[in-house]
């Protein structure tokens, strides 16, 4: 499982599409937060916050992880290579979650430069040090869950089809819709405790409850479930075809 993970991983540094995702977010994310004015520019907020890149994150996401992962499976089945991996003693289950972390790990490695922001605002606060720590640490921690289940769902949609295109519209529909699809429908319900209940099924609800800076179970709990739900799915259609 670990030499299947450290090819899959290395492969994506072996083409431009490492480079690619982790460039476009950190591009994309410094330009709203330093450069182009407006609410989110650190430097004309007013006090010290990064609010910004934890709005825009699940975003830029919702194209970067299906891009990621529209590949994994989809390019092994149009090449002809998934039924000589799926003939290796390898479990189907190990297969997947070698794929899957390796996805994983190229999301959390764009992440992990954003930690220059936070030593920035970290800096220029007035008097220094003068930033929400635990809610940072609670979005940051709450975006890499996200990720989490962005990846799971591209895996899943990677499994689908042989067609890395198709793959990549699937999981980015899939994504937006367990991202905001629940949040928009809860606006539509006749009472409060619908809509909450609505609301809580999708995955906004709980990133934003994390961002307060507690790190509720019951928010952990659901991004695991989501997540190991999709991988179940995932382990199932590459079963099925073995």
């Amino acid at each position: 499982m670990l030499t299947l993970l450290k090819k899959e991983f290395s492969n994506f540094f072996a083409s431009a599409m490492g480079y690619i995702v982790i460039g476009v977010f950190l591009v994309i994310t410094g330009l709203f937060l330093w450069v182009f004015p407006g609410e989110y520019n650190v430097m004309q907020a007013g006090y010290a916050n990064l609010d910004g890149l934890f709005y825009f994150a699940p975003w830029l996401y919702l194209f970067l992880v299906p891009a990621v992962t529209m590949r994994l499976f989809a390019e092994e089945k149009k090449t002809g290579t998934m039924e000589l991996l799926l003939t290796h003693p390898i479990t189907v289950q190990n297969i997947v979650l070698s794929k899957y972390l390796a996805g994983l790990l190229l999301v959390i490695f764009s992440l992990i430069p954003t930690l220059v922001y936070f030593l920035s605002v970290w800096f220029l606060g007035d008097p220094q040090g003068n930033i929400d720590t635990g809610g940072f640490w609670g979005s940051y921690i709450g975006l890499i869950f996200l990720a989490a289940i962005y990846v799971a769902i591209g895996l899943f949609a990677s499994s689908l089809t042989d067609n890395q295109i198709i793959s990549f519209i699937i999981a980015a529909v899939a994504c937006f819709f367990l991202y905001a699809g629940f949040d928009i429908m809860s606006g539509m319900a006749s009472n409060g405790g619908t809509e909450s209940f609505i609301a809580s099924i999708g995955i906004d609800a709980h990133y934003k409850s994390m961002s307060r800076g507690v790190i509720d179970s019951r928010d952990v709990i659901y991004f695991l479930v989501v997540t190991a739900s999709f991988l179940f799915l995932t382990r199932e259609m590459l079963a099925r075809k073995k």
